[in-house]
């Protein structure tokens, strides 16, 4: 998929952020809406079917936590990615955002340059020719193109990032995968979260899938098993 074909519906309160944001990422050939609150975002999202949603956090009536979470809760948009876009940096936000379905985090201010890389990472899936694969293990199906993991026969729908976490673990069964390595090959390298990022995203996989699947090596990281 080309940049000119990729929709970012950005989502704030403020109006010079979404100033700033629009002509930017205009200017880098990607189509932009904007809205400046979460209900609003939840229409016109349903309604232009985004690739991806900058979402602020701290907004009136109803805030990006709650919007994230409805629109996690609307299948037209289950291919959606949703990064948040905010000033508060703390944990906690962080962990609420991910626990809302959030596929990334990114903290303002942020120069241009950076937002954009950061940007083009969130879509390489979206921008890349990469093939869809499924990969089949121990009664558990991953269709990279839906990001909808099978268990035995019974479709379970993750974010992105939580998709992206298991096909990892997945891809190599029995192997101990490092914490900084699920971080850069999940996260990328250059993306900045909170200790408890990866934690968060193993413990909503168990909730859906079952204790079974990832073992814990404390002090070390995580790795598939049955």
């Amino acid at each position: 998929m080309n940049k000119e074909d990729i929709k970012i519906l950005i989502v704030d309160d403020e109006n010079d952020i979404l100033e700033f944001l629009s002509y930017n990422l205009k200017r880098e050939g990607y189509q932009v809406f904007v809205c400046d609150n979460g209900k609003d975002a939840i229409n016109k999202a349903k309604e232009i079917l985004p690739q991806l949603i900058l979402l602020d956090v701290m907004m009136p009536e109803l805030d990006g936590i709650e919007t994230c979470r409805q629109i996690r809760n609307e299948k037209s948009l289950t291919d959606t990615l949703v990064a948040f876009l905010t000033a508060r940096n703390e944990d906690y936000s962080q962990i609420a955002g991910f626990d809302a379905g959030a596929d990334d985090y990114i903290n303002k201010p942020i120069k241009p340059r950076v937002l954009l890389s950061r940007i083009a990472g969130i879509l390489r899936r979206f921008l890349s020719n990469e093939k869809d694969i499924e990969a089949e293990i121990g009664g558990l199906v991953l269709d990279r193109e839906k990001f909808i993991v099978f268990k035995d026969g019974t479709p379970v729908s993750l974010p992105k990032k939580e998709f992206e976490l298991m096909a990892l673990l997945m891809s190599k069964p029995g192997k101990v995968f490092l914490r900084e390595e699920i971080l850069d090959k999940v996260w990328g390298g250059d993306v900045v979260v909170g200790d408890r990022t990866i934690d968060v995203h193993i413990r909503k996989l168990r909730e859906k899938l079952g204790d079974n699947y990832i073992k814990t090596i404390k002090g070390v990281g995580y790795k598939f098993d049955l």
